[in-house]
């Protein structure tokens, strides 16, 4: 791959997306992604895990997602998809290929892979996603090896867990929905911060989404008014997800986990609890260190960007949580984040033709 090319790092829907919109503007462009298969990111995950949003606001462009408008597509029905995608525009994608580190000299970006290979890019689109590394805090050290941790990353099914108490610590979605099919099998406990924000499904027949979008919260940027209330809100639909569903469905509601040693796990009020397995669904954060690049990275250990778009010039990101809005962090906000990118790139190359 020659300098004069954009290179693409990821190919989950975001990746894609971009391979799209760089397709339609004539540009020359590669697509690299770490695992195997297209679509591998999604079948890493638990088994049962459907996505946020249904089939509708589930798509990228150009291609709709089939079935049901109303319902929610499955992991695997999504992976399927991200394979056709890529297979339908014959997007240049390269499966197994890891960039383990990524520099830039003289206006030009090197990646390099965990085999040796070096590709040159002239701009750069990291597509990796907001959910990279599954959070594990520092008090899981005080579980003896008895006790089972897992993410929802490591995390597949009930029955992959053994016999005895499960402690999911962390309620967003994923921990409510690990929590409750565990509890088919064996005793679980929910331990909760902060209160948790649920809204509801639909609204006179339609999906909640449908009425967040035509009113045009999905759209606020997130330094606006309701942008920032939406943010701090941190609310997802109610699937049947809500504490009362959770303890009807006998998942005994925990507060915040404070302490750990050997087999006891000791929660905020002061009550206490014997374990067997931990499951840690406390969020995620970035993995930054292969990004060798000034700048690229801020004080914070996230990558620094506005709008998708770096302080170093001809880096870009597509997929990030709420990179210009809420639907960013969402299937149906990949699309118009990452033919804004794109138009960016676009533009900058114009520029520096007009230059030479």
């Amino acid at each position: 791959m020659t300098a004069r090319q954009v290179l693409v790092i990821g190919a989950g829907q975001a990746g894609l997306a971009a391979g799209y919109y760089l397709r339609r503007a004539g540009l020359p462009f590669l697509i690299v992604d770490a695992h195997p298969r297209v679509g591998d990111s999604w079948r890493s995950r638990y088994a049962s895990l459907t996505l946020f949003t249904p089939r509708q606001f589930s798509a990228i462009p150009g291609l709709p997602l089939a079935g049901n408008r109303e319902q929610y597509p499955s992991r695997d029905e999504f992976a399927v998809y991200l394979e056709d995608y890529a297979a339908r525009f014959s997007l240049p994608v390269r499966s197994g290929t890891r960039v383990a580190r990524l520099s830039r000299a003289n206006r030009v970006f090197l990646a390099e892979t965990d085999s040796g290979e070096k590709i040159e890019a002239s701009e750069v689109i990291v597509a990796t996603g907001g959910f990279q590394k599954p959070i594990v805090p520092s008090i899981s050290s005080g579980f003896g090896s008895e006790v089972l941790q897992l993410t929802p990353q490591t995390y597949q099914k009930p029955a992959s867990v053994p016999d005895g108490p499960v402690l999911v610590v962390g309620d967003g979605a994923s921990g409510r929905d690990i929590a409750l099919e565990c509890r088919t099998l064996q005793p679980v406990m929910l331990s909760r911060g902060k209160p948790r924000k649920l809204f509801r499904e639909g609204l006179f027949g339609k999906s909640i989404w449908w009425w967040l979008r035509l009113l045009g919260i999905l759209k606020a940027s997130p330094e606006s008014w309701i942008g920032r209330k939406v943010r701090a809100a941190d609310a997802f639909p109610d699937r049947g997800q809500g504490d009362t569903h959770l303890a009807q469905a006998g998942v005994r509601l925990v507060p915040r986990l404070v302490a750990s040693s050997g087999e006891t796990a000791t929660f905020s009020d002061g009550s206490s609890a014997t374990v067997r397995t931990v499951i840690w669904a406390t969020g995620y954060r970035d993995e930054t260190a292969w990004v060798e690049i000034p700048s690229a990275v801020g004080p914070d250990g996230t990558f620094s960007h506005t709008n998708g778009v770096s302080p170093v010039p001809g880096l870009y990101f597509a997929g990030r949580p709420w990179q210009r809005n809420r639907a960013s962090a969402l299937v149906m906000g990949a699309g118009p984040d990452a033919e804004r990118i794109v138009e960016e790139i676009v533009r900058r190359q114009h520029r520096q033709g007009a230059d030479r």
